[in-house]
């Protein structure tokens, strides 16, 4: 296996976020929007798909299956020649991923 330089790696990182039956964003996901952009992460986000209340077929819910997720928001993180990591508390997600590549 061929072994990329941490700095050259590529990095993906997706939002996966709740739409209820009511149209609006669940409170949380709302709440960790709100943090994303007024911390500045926000442009680090390279994808939003939403899981739609009552639509199976919606992008996130389908996500939400294949990753065994039952939390929203989540963040699915990839980076070239590594499993994706899934993180479900955005506070992980800053620590670990964000404030790290920065």
């Amino acid at each position: 296996m061929k072994t990329v330089p941490r700095e050259n790696w590529i990095m993906k990182i997706t939002m996966v976020k709740k739409i209820m039956a009511d149209g609006n964003l669940c409170k949380k996901c709302q709440e960790v929007q709100e943090r994303l952009e007024s911390s500045g992460h926000i442009n680090r986000i390279d994808q939003f798909v939403t899981a739609v209340d009552g639509d199976p077929d919606s992008t996130g819910t389908l996500l939400a299956n294949l990753y065994q997720v039952d939390k929203a928001p989540f963040f699915i993180v990839e980076e070239e020649g590594c499993e994706p990591a899934i993180y479900t508390i955005y506070f992980k997600l800053v620590k670990e991923v964000l404030e790290k590549a920065a």
